[in-house]
């Protein structure tokens, strides 16, 4: 993660103190570690921050922009952006920030704006976790714990990840 981006975590999660304490939840399968914060953050400049990847536009455009400007590819690794298209519930898509990979099928990442109401999009999560259901092991299959149900969320297709590494032209 580069400096500016735990510098806007940092304060991110500072900011939502005055909504209430960062919540922790180990209780189920997963891992869900979030604070509050005022308004919704959008995934885009959150995501933006966080990583140092300075894309701009609707999350579902993040993948084909990165198209030959950055490293791209299908396995998480720390400070990678994963994007999830415009599919379905996702109108505009969806960004997260790979703060851990724990083993071939489960990641940790970091990311906002991300629920089903007003409350849940208040949301800052500095550690949830994520896990490939894709048949082929290739994280085109993603599915985020819910710490409301205690248990993963229906699944989101992936386009892939985006390296924060710009490629030599």
């Amino acid at each position: 993660m580069s400096p500016r981006g735990w510098m806007l975590l940092a304060s991110l999660l500072l900011a939502g103190c005055g909504g209430g304490p960062a919540l922790v939840d180990r209780g189920g399968p997963g891992i869900a570690e979030y604070s509050y914060v005022d308004d919704p953050i959008q995934c885009v400049p959150y995501a933006r921050d966080v990583s140092g990847i300075p894309i701009r536009g609707d999350a579902w455009t993040w993948w084909d922009q990165a198209a030959g400007v950055y490293d791209r590819g299908h396995r998480p690794e720390p400070g990678a952006v994963l994007v999830l298209g415009a599919r379905g519930r996702l109108s505009s898509g969806h960004l997260s920030v790979v703060t851990r990979v724990i083993d071939s099928r489960t990641m940790i990442v970091t990311q906002s704006n991300w629920g089903s109401d007003g409350e849940t999009r208040r949301r800052i999560y500095s550690a949830q976790s994520a896990v490939d259901v894709s048949a082929g092991n290739d994280w085109s299959e993603i599915r985020f714990y819910n710490p409301d149900t205690r248990a993963f969320g229906s699944p989101y297709s992936a386009d892939g990840f985006i390296y924060a590494r710009r490629l030599s032209i």
